[in-house]
């Protein structure tokens, strides 16, 4: 059984699929921890090299790019960030990680929204 039987079901609102880099460096200690893969107002992929600890906690930081800016250029959105799942993708060396947003200040709510809308 594969991921997406597991824990498709339990998605109530769709991810948007990100087609920029969007690094997520962990706001603490600074250490980038891989790119979006898709996002939602209630949760993200991550694609990156090494699994999290079941149910782990982190404060992140993405950008969020405005239509035809350069995400390099973007101002990011600090979310908090529980790990719900993770599985070896298909190419050598990489994990993807279901999080659930669990903290996210209004303003980069309301960018995050925005961002969704548009995309």
């Amino acid at each position: 059984m594969n991921i997406r039987e597991v824990y498709g079901e339990k998605r109530r609102i769709e991810r948007k699929r990100v087609t920029f880099p969007a690094q997520v460096t962990d706001a603490i200690s600074g250490r980038m921890m891989g790119y979006v893969g898709n996002l939602s107002s209630n949760g993200m992929l991550l694609i990156s090299t090494q699994a999290p600890r079941s149910e782990a906690l982190f404060q992140v930081k993405l950008p969020l790019p405005e239509p035809g800016q350069d995400p390099s250029s973007a101002a990011l959105i600090e979310v908090g960030i529980q790990e719900q799942w993770h599985d070896h993708a298909a190419s050598p060396g990489q994990v993807w990680a279901g999080y659930r947003i669990v903290a996210i200040s209004d303003t980069d709510a309301e960018r995050l929204h925005g961002w969704l809308d548009r995309n």
